[in-house]
């Protein structure tokens, strides 16, 4: 049945509005992968580089009738050498994201955290999966549900600062965090209920930044008023969330699955952390899914361009 993605779709109509981000796309090599990059390049939310085995992708383009004739394609043999080739594309300032297309994440991510000829910063790299509820008013992200699977507390730093910086790039009028766990009060019988104190502290004293953080929450008193009233919790987050901090890939990975499946969300991802944003899309994303992974992706993009031009 379709339904109207008004949050998506505010998205894709904003970024549409911009200048395209010049991405590159790691072997895009079956219909569903590159039909997502075709209709994003026709939106104008990106300039595809299409990076794999030449012949074999216009050979795809062909069979399923899509246009590619005005996009830059380079020749890589197989997935591995596309994803390493479209991580040097962007080392060489060629390219101001990266997508992923038919290959496996790993082989990808390999590509982006290898310490000679990746993308590494500072930062952790994270996910976060920009959700598109039927019923909830505004988008919610989600993280990390993809990527570091027990994460430690200094890692929750960085993936907490990663997704504050998201919201920023989404442009939200404030970036409300709840730290989940399966409990609102701190038990040191749940390790994640301290942490997650731990982390709204390093808020108070600055260490993480541009967000209102709170937790511990349980998911329902982080997004519903009237459960936050019904436990007492004085909080500006409680209730109001639009960031889900989850306290691992397994809780996170059931948490955005269940919202899918027995929701009827969509679930647009995002990598964050490396030196662009990385647009990850499964065979199983929906046109309108992807197109609104680009369309984060290009705010993300921008947001950092601008930063990188105040910083002279």
């Amino acid at each position: 049945m379709d339904r109207e993605h008004d949050k998506y779709q505010r998205l894709i109509d904003f970024c549409r509005t911009q200048q395209p981000v010049i991405t590159a796309v790691a072997h895009p090599c079956d219909r569903s992968s590159l039909e997502g990059v075709v209709q994003a390049a026709q939106l104008g939310l990106i300039i595809p580089i299409l990076v794999g085995p030449q012949q074999r992708i216009r050979a795809i383009a062909a069979q399923e009738n899509l246009d590619i004739a005005d996009f830059t394609l380079v020749d890589a043999s197989h997935s591995h050498a596309a994803a390493a080739k479209a991580v040097e594309l962007v080392r060489e300032g060629k390219a101001e994201a990266l997508m992923k297309g038919s290959l496996h994440t790993d082989e990808l991510m390999g590509a982006v955290v290898s310490r000679e000829r990746g993308l590494r910063t500072a930062r952790r790299v994270s996910h976060c999966f920009v959700m598109d509820v039927p019923g909830h008013e505004n988008a919610l992200i989600i993280t990390d549900a993809a990527i570091n699977i027990a994460p430690t507390l200094a890692e929750k730093v960085d993936i907490l600062q990663n997704a504050i910086d998201l919201g920023h790039a989404m442009q939200m009028p404030e970036v409300r965090v709840a730290i989940l766990s399966a409990i609102e009060t701190v038990s040191p019988k749940v390790p994640s209920t301290i942490e997650a104190a731990a982390l709204c502290k390093m808020v108070d004293r600055h260490q993480i930044t541009g967000a209102l953080v709170d937790g511990p929450l349980a998911l329902d008193n982080a997004i519903d008023l009237e459960a936050a009233r019904t436990k007492k919790i004085d909080s500006p987050v409680a209730g109001r969330a639009n960031v889900l901090m989850v306290p691992d890939l397994e809780a996170g990975n059931m948490l955005a699955k269940s919202l899918s499946f027995l929701a009827g969300a969509d679930a647009a991802g995002i990598v964050l952390g490396a030196r662009v944003p990385i647009i990850l899309t499964s065979r199983a994303d929906s046109v309108r899914t992807r197109l609104a992974s680009c369309a984060v992706a290009s705010m993300v993009a921008r947001m950092r361009k601008e930063e990188a031009r105040l910083m002279g």
